[in-house]
């Protein structure tokens, strides 16, 4: 039984390092910009403007994205920093 606690507890502590990187992967640094962007539910809504907008045939996740795609878009999102 300790050991079993034992392994847990060594489990645990190894991924709480993991968890903790999880939450950093919704910031994205924009290289032209030179600043940093919090992704959620609204920067989603913008983005899926901006596909559409930009007429993608398909919807793809923005870390899928090409850099120069990337580029593009905290481009258009630096112009329309009010769009809602």
């Amino acid at each position: 039984m300790k050991r079993l606690a034992g392994i847990l507890l060594f489990s645990g502590a190894m991924l709480a390092p993991i968890a903790g990187f999880a939450e950093e992967a919704h910031r994205y640094y924009d290289r032209d910009g030179r600043d940093w962007h919090e992704w959620n539910e609204h920067e989603n809504r913008a983005y899926r403007h901006w596909l559409r907008e930009e007429r993608h045939e398909r919807w793809r996740a923005y870390n899928r994205l090409p850099p120069r795609e990337q580029r593009a878009y905290w481009r258009w999102r630096h112009e329309h920093a009010d769009w809602h």
